[in-house]
């Protein structure tokens, strides 16, 4: 019996007030400098209080009166503390805050009055005690009268009314009221101060103000609204995340951004390149082949001629429409022309496209690894997700239903990665792991080198086979078709290698499987750039080996795609029937596997931007119809990760796989054929140069002779361009911004670990306050008792000492 009236007193909150209690005036608990600095003090008068008016213990058994009371508090421990124990935890600023509307509406009202200093209104400690915050946790409702809470409104929404609108919103939104209560307040107090004319009504002149400020505020809120409408794919991520989790979201979410990086290198290249030349066309130089549909595939034939490639754009300032000699000569525009010199243009448009490219993968880069790599732990996700996920403005039906679907998902993913930490793991286990991942890693590598020896060997002998020339229009499909091949049956030998090491981690069989990928990829692009600027150029030295490098591109990109659409709607969907007829059930998402299908695609874009501009354009109409492709092929051949697992990280390794290996890769490649690689003579802007980088100099030569006024030009390129030390200068001091930023993250990483033990000691102090608050009473209750079982005996013996 004892037990359970402590149990039910460890939840009493509402304790009654005593007459002292009622004579003293009590503070808001929102005065900080008395909130705060009053724990001590709060103790000693409780401890007073105790002594002098003489609460009772609870019923305890009479052979434990004191010695089986649990004093401390722990996990596994009920809260078994005296009457005056729990009065002071229920007295606590923390355990005091939005228990009644009266009382929010009296704090609210006191803190628009210190913030407009203003004290033509009744303060807070001349109005009742029962419209005011209790410090001890009063019953506000019991003793407050709905006209004193009435009141209490009216002046609060009379001093909101007096506030700015920044001040009144966030006021408003820092209220502990119901959503509705918040909107009634808004309404009253969106009335303006010069509302009321002469006789008490509005004016027109006001009426008129209000009404466009009103349609203006919600004009800008239904804009705001309108931003998730418009943002691409916004409700078919969410339900991709919702079904099938992070990891397979991840994907789509890398598509997405690699939708908005071609579409940010294609703008300057349409603005500065294409455009200019497609307004000022050249002549042609014979006839043009009639459109046959293989263009589509080969991107030759017609589209030769065209702003898709190199060949085509002028190597002259642009005026009008002027015809190439037949010798290869320049062009010489008339007087008075357009100072538009498209060499130069070409070579600084691809330039600054690269460096904005660039710049942009860096920043998303930073971006990601402080989304995914928080400072500090994950503990204590669990809690934030069933208890803070949930977002309350949701209405709809359907949304309600996604958003269940996403925490589902996330706690399911939460705990799969809190059970594998948990796993134990054998030293014999570790070992036969590791000898089996060393076989597969074995095995993967021959697979890449015999893939590798293949696409030279059959690359060599296309270039010693026939002149490009003489090769018909199938015939360029060959070697693309080669390479896709490869590239689709590799990456399920690495899955069927994959089996065999039977991780207990999915994340480590990702990264391994995206590492295999990956390899494979690069090593066969490095052969394909070999022989497109080491073998080509050198044996197609009579015409525009820029153009076939381009077409070449064009070829690989499109065959990529045609080849990722057969194994999406084919290929899943015969996996998915094979799955099903052994059943194992619908198979899962490959996420390595498509994701550097992606990385490849972008890489092949990067590496032909010099000698296709349009190609970027076709690989926004790739990927926009590779989201909607798989998406569908998702829905219906696979289902979620039987393991679920948390990808946290898995958007920074995708930024950084396509930052280094890809980027860079590109980036040298671009390089090399700028500063070494000669231009062809027979066509596009760098025609009569030795390297294209050669435009540059010669852009600088002529602003050297056109007069003083631009010699600040040719400075900066010969101090700034061609020489080496500014380039090592802006190398160091981007090395040394990443080590500070390095530093000032593990700064904040050891900072947030001192912040959190100092959190862990404060709940330690509490319990030990609480604690010694505990012992002491029980102290003063048994001197107490034993005063008063010495009183009750002392009459008693002077009884029997006057009968004797």
């Amino acid at each position: 019996m004892a037990a359970d009236m402590a149990r039910s007193l460890a939840f009493l909150l509402n304790v009654p007030e005593t007459p002292e209690d009622q004579g003293s005036p009590e503070p808001s608990p929102y005065d900080e400098s008395e909130m705060h600095d009053s724990f001590h003090q709060l103790i000693q008068e409780q401890s007073l209080w105790a002594a002098e008016e003489g609460l009772e213990l609870q019923q305890r058994g009479s052979g434990a009166s004191g010695s089986d009371h649990q004093a401390l508090l722990g996990p596994e421990g009920t809260l078994a503390h005296s009457t005056a124990t729990l009065r002071i935890l229920a007295s606590m600023p923390s355990r005091t805050i939005g228990r009644s509307r009266g009382a929010v509406i009296s704090q609210y009202y006191n803190r628009t009055v210190r913030l407009r200093r203003r004290t033509s209104r009744p303060q807070l400690g001349h109005l009742g005690r029962s419209a005011r915050p209790s410090l001890r946790l009063y019953d506000l409702e019991l003793d407050s009268t709905a006209l004193e809470e009435e009141e209490k409104r009216v002046l609060l929404v009379k001093e909101l009314q007096g506030l700015t609108v920044a001040q009144r919103d966030h006021m408003l939104r820092a209220m502990p009221l119901s959503l509705a209560e918040k909107r009634c307040l808004r309404e009253e107090t969106r009335t303006p101060r010069g509302w009321q004319g002469r006789r008490g009504l509005p004016s027109c002149c006001n009426r008129f103000r209000y009404a466009c400020v009103l349609a203006l505020h919600d004009l800008g809120l239904g804009l705001l609204s309108l931003l998730h409408v418009l943002t691409p794919w916004h409700y078919a991520l969410k339900r991709i995340g919702g079904q099938f989790g992070s990891s397979v979201l991840s994907y789509f979410l890398f598509l997405k951004t690699l939708l908005a990086f071609n579409a940010l290198l294609l703008l300057p290249l349409l603005a500065f390149i294409v455009g200019v030349q497609a307004a000022f066309p050249p002549a042609p130089l014979g006839s043009v082949p009639a459109f046959t549909g293989l263009e589509l595939l080969t991107g030759a034939g017609r589209f030769t001629d065209t702003v898709m490639y190199y060949g085509y754009y002028s190597n002259a300032t642009l005026n009008q429409l002027c015809a190439a000699p037949l010798d290869g000569g320049q062009c010489t525009p008339e007087a008075g022309s357009l100072p538009y010199n498209m060499p130069l243009a070409y070579l600084f448009t691809v330039g600054v496209a690269f460096f904005v490219t660039c710049i942009t993968l860096v920043y998303s880069m930073s971006h990601s690894f402080g989304e995914s790599y928080r400072v500090g732990s994950t503990s204590g996700a669990h809690a934030i997700t069933v208890f803070c996920s949930w977002d309350h403005k949701v209405t709809q039906k359907w949304a309600s239903r996604l958003q269940h679907d996403n925490i589902r998902t996330r706690l399911k993913e939460l705990l799969a990665e809190w059970r594998l930490r948990q796993a134990p793991s054998s030293v014999c286990g570790r070992m036969r792991q590791a000898a089996v991942l060393g076989l597969v890693w074995l095995l993967c590598l021959v697979v890449t080198l015999g893939c590798t020896w293949a696409i030279y060997a059959f690359s060599e002998f296309r270039v010693k086979q026939s002149p490009v020339s003489t090769e018909t229009e199938w015939a360029l499909l060959v070697l693309p078709v080669v390479v896709c091949l490869l590239n689709l049956v590799a990456p399920y030998l690495y899955r069927g290698l994959a089996a065999l090491e039977r991780h207990d981690s999915p994340v480590l069989e990702v990264y391994l499987a995206i590492c295999r990928n990956l390899i494979f990829k690069m090593v066969i692009l490095g052969i394909l750039c070999y022989h497109w600027l080491g073998r080509r150029v050198g044996a197609m030295k009579d015409q525009c080996w820029e153009n076939f490098v381009g077409q070449e591109l064009y070829r690989f990109m499109v065959l990529d795609f045609i080849f990722t659409l057969l194994d999406t709607l084919f290929g899943e969907l015969v996996w998915r029937l094979i799955s099903e007829k052994l059943r194992r059930g619908k198979p899962e998402f490959d996420i390595a596997r498509n994701v550097l299908e992606l990385i490849y695609g972008q890489t092949l874009t990067w590496l032909g931007v010099l000698f296709s501009p349009l190609l970027p354009a076709m690989q926004i109409i790739k990927l926009v119809l590779l989201f909607y492709v798989k998406k569908m092929s998702l829905m219906a051949n696979c289902q979620a990760p039987r393991r679920p697992w948390l990808a946290s990280h898995m958007s920074t390794i995708f930024i950084s796989l396509l930052c280094f290996p890809s980027f860079l890769g590109a980036a040298i490649f671009l390089c090399y054929a700028i500063w070494q690689v000669k231009p062809s003579s027979l066509c596009g802007p760098f025609r009569t140069l030795d390297t294209m980088y050669e435009a540059g100099k010669v852009w600088v030569r002529r602003l050297e002779k056109a007069g003083p006024r631009v010699s600040w030009l040719p400075w900066i390129h010969r101090n700034l361009v061609e020489n080496t030390f500014p380039i090592y200068l802006v190398s160091a001091l981007l090395l040394a911004m990443i080590y500070l930023n390095i530093q000032v993250v593990k700064g904040q990483r050891k900072v947030i670990c001192l912040l959190k033990e100092q959190i862990s000691n404060e709940g330690e102090d509490k319990i030990f306050l609480i604690n010694k608050l505990h012992s002491v009473y029980e102290r003063k209750e048994k001197s107490r008792i034993g005063r008063t079982q010495e009183d009750a005996t002392s009459p008693a013996l002077l009884t029997d000492d006057r009968d004797t």
